[in-house]
């Protein structure tokens, strides 16, 4: 279930209520089911998969892929999975923790685990939104938007793309006001 919080301590929990708060932003939060598959499920509930295994599950949700490339166009996607064992991974997030923007919507279904986005609100002041498992987000293209893992460090997201280019963060001046982390 996602959580949204303010800076000024009001949370959210109510999908409802936080397409509200975002819709100014137009971002999309979405429940998507990952079924109930028991092959499935196992994949999932593995901490690392391999290659092939990605392809598995990737194949066993492309009915939402297909629908993103109905709807939007989007060309590929990939499955990025990582866990607190993977070597440098505080290296790899750190270029996400502060605040950017993307020149491309920045599209993730959440399908294991919980990440953290924060956003600056047209008014100035921000919110941190924790995404978890079965959980689809789409950040439009040059939302001022951060990303970290919650204390869990642990995440399996599929990422959508219209591009090959992938995410480029361009990173802005503005001062994040939320501590680091947010746990859930």
């Amino acid at each position: 279930m996602a959580v949204l919080r303010l800076e000024n301590g009001t949370k959210y929990t109510q999908l409802d209520d936080i397409s509200n708060v975002l819709s100014s932003l137009n971002i999309e939060l979405n429940i998507w089911s990952v079924g109930t598959d028991p092959k499935m499920r196992n994949l999932l509930g593995q901490k690392t998969l391999s290659e092939e295994e990605k392809e598995q599950v990737l194949q066993q949700l492309d009915q939402y892929f297909q629908l993103l490339q109905e709807k939007y166009d989007y060309q590929s996607r990939d499955l990025i999975v990582l866990h607190p064992e993977i070597p440098d991974l505080d290296t790899l997030l750190a270029k996400f923790e502060r605040c950017h923007t993307h020149a491309d919507d920045e599209v993730r279904y959440i399908i294991d685990g919980e990440g953290v986005f924060g956003f600056v609100l047209p008014d100035g002041s921000q919110c941190e939104l924790t995404v978890q498992a079965e959980e689809y987000i789409n950040v439009p293209a040059n939302t001022e938007h951060w990303f970290h893992l919650t204390d869990y460090k642990r995440i399996k997201a599929i990422r959508y793309f219209t591009g090959t280019e992938g995410w480029v963060p361009e990173y802005t001046d503005t001062e994040i006001h939320f501590p680091n982390l947010i746990l859930t």
